[in-house]
């Protein structure tokens, strides 16, 4: 056994599943060896043999995928050794896949195809406990698992009789199962995972160029992974080696002096330790206290070194994603941890421009926008996107605390910035303000300027204002107006557009003289 495997999942297939139709445990232990309470008793080793029985199983193997008509496989959720080994079997450099992917380790990655003499290799690999797993899949039609202590599993889309019966012939125990414990089961169901999509490059280059991400993990394989210095230069080139369904995690720069690094280290506890030697390249490893010794003497030749937490919720990255296929879509089925970051990606994704949202008011900053709460996520609404009507200050129309309705007006998925709209979910009273052009009105001054004064004609403290431009004045009474006087003036224009009225106090003279000729002709 080795640390790589995961713990079986489950022995019934959940409702709605695709689990295929025909499941069979095989092994080489006898079932007659068994005691009262299934445990096997009999004198079989839980490791490979290296031998006739290792080579029955590769047999039987070929045969179920000979039968379910699969010369091809594809390696899913590929694992190798982490920090420590746990076998029974003595460790094998390059975990027995060095013969299989010639082109280098990142071969051994989810979504691989790989040719049936291949896959068996891959069985043998992980019978011999290696320290590489993953799953072997033909979809819809046949999957392989290996699982602890020499435990096969081998699903099909047909009965394979014929295969049951060589099985049985190679001195192997088939039983019918209703699904593999190995079956993939995602560690959270309700989990959206990011895609290293258009959007995901996009704020990837934004965090680079405001200096907030230095470096890009890469993990091809569960314990295996790349580390990559990014720059403003060479994003797409680091884009273009990474190895497809990769996981990627883009961290703040993580590294610092050496001596720094080491002191950091905890008592005890998994970390990931990253270096980088003077030729620039980064290495990283996961240990555990007890060989943070051996570690620290590989740093004697690096220029500067950091540690990671592997404890989820410790040490997160700034953001992370899974590489979809070359067709975009998204097919790798292992999730990473979901970040601050990439949980408002996925509530932005719910989001779409003019939907109407409910939240909190959490803040008025003093620059003046306001922060709303809409659902764990914080918004803005922008000072003129607060009222249709003049105010002083954002607290005048909204308090901390307050729940409101707004408009979203963009989603902004590169800066994971959401603009609202109070004013959008409210009727625009413009539209009434410019039917009352010709109309007379008395309203105090609130402001006077060198080329006019404002009036406001409404009676509320929030009433629209407009300008009597200084031409609109009469002269014997413009020098002796003062701000809160009542002036009477008549509305000439509204502006809808530039959200402006124009106000004529020597108008209303005009204004009263033709209402006392239609007064005096009656």
């Amino acid at each position: 056994m080795n640390a790589t495997r995961p713990q079986p999942q489950r022995l019934r297939p959940p409702a709605g599943s695709d689990v295929l139709p025909y499941v069979y445990q095989v092994t080489k232990y006898d079932p007659a060896d068994r005691d009262q309470h299934g445990h096997y008793v009999g004198v079989e080793p839980a490791t490979s043999d290296h031998g006739s029985v290792e080579t029955a199983y590769l047999q039987a193997v070929a045969a179920f995928a000979e039968e379910a008509g699969v010369d091809q496989l594809t390696i899913r959720e590929p694992q190798i050794g982490g920090f420590a080994h746990f076998g029974l079997e003595p460790p094998v450099d390059g975990y027995g896949l060095a013969d299989l992917f010639p082109a280098g380790p990142t071969g051994f990655h989810d979504g691989a195809l790989v040719p049936m003499a291949t896959g068996l290799e891959l069985v043998r690999a992980m019978l011999r406990d290696n320290c590489a797993w993953c799953r072997l899949e033909a979809e819809g039609a046949f999957t392989v698992h290996v699982g602890w202590d020499q435990y096969l599993y081998i699903g099909s889309s047909r009965p394979c009789e014929a295969a049951l019966a060589r099985t049985r012939s190679l001195g192997l125990f088939p039983e019918r199962l209703h699904a593999s414990p190995y079956d993939f089961a995602p560690d959270d169901p309700e989990h959206v995972q990011r895609p290293a999509d258009a959007d995901f490059w996009a704020r990837l280059h934004w965090t680079v160029s405001a200096h907030r991400a230095t470096f890009l993990e890469e993990t091809h394989a569960a314990n295996a992974s790349r580390w990559h210095r990014l720059t403003r230069d060479n994003i797409e080139a680091v884009r273009s080696q990474l190895a497809p369904r990769a996981q990627l995690a883009v961290w703040p720069d993580l590294l610092t002096d050496v001596d720094v690094a080491i002191a950091a280290l905890p008592d005890e506890g998994l970390v990931e330790i990253v270096w980088e030697n003077q030729d620039e390249q980064i290495t990283s490893t996961v240990v555990d206290e007890t060989r943070f010794e051996a570690v620290i003497s590989h740093l004697a030749s690096a220029h500067a070194a950091g540690v990671v937490s592997m404890y989820a919720g410790e040490g997160l990255p700034l953001f992370t994603a899974v590489l979809p296929d070359r067709d975009g879509v998204l097919r790798a089925r292992w999730q990473t941890e979901p970040t601050p970051s990439d949980r408002d990606w996925a509530f932005l994704k719910t989001l779409r421009r003019g939907q109407v949202v409910t939240g909190t008011v959490t803040t008025i900053a003093s620059f003046g926008v306001t922060f709303v709460d809409i659902g764990g996520f914080t918004a803005m609404i922008n000072i003129p996107e607060l009222s249709w009507r003049p105010f002083n200050q954002p607290s005048d129309v909204v308090s901390v605390g307050q729940k409101i309705t707004a408009e979203v007006l963009d989603v902004d998925m590169v800066r994971e910035r959401v603009p609202l709209s109070l004013r959008a979910v409210q009727e625009d009273p413009w539209r009434q303000v410019a039917q009352r052009i010709g109309q007379v009105v008395t309203g105090p001054v609130t402001k006077i300027v060198p080329f006019g004064l404002f009036v406001r004609i409404e009676d509320r403290e929030d009433g629209f204002w407009g300008l009597v431009h200084t031409s609109e004045l009469d002269e014997s009474s413009g020098n002796d107006i003062e701000v809160g006087d009542a002036l009477t003036v008549k509305i000439i224009d509204v502006d809808i557009v530039r959200r402006r009225i124009a106000l004529s106090h020597t108008q209303t003279r005009t204004s009263r003289s033709e209402g006392d000729s239609k007064d005096g002709s009656a």
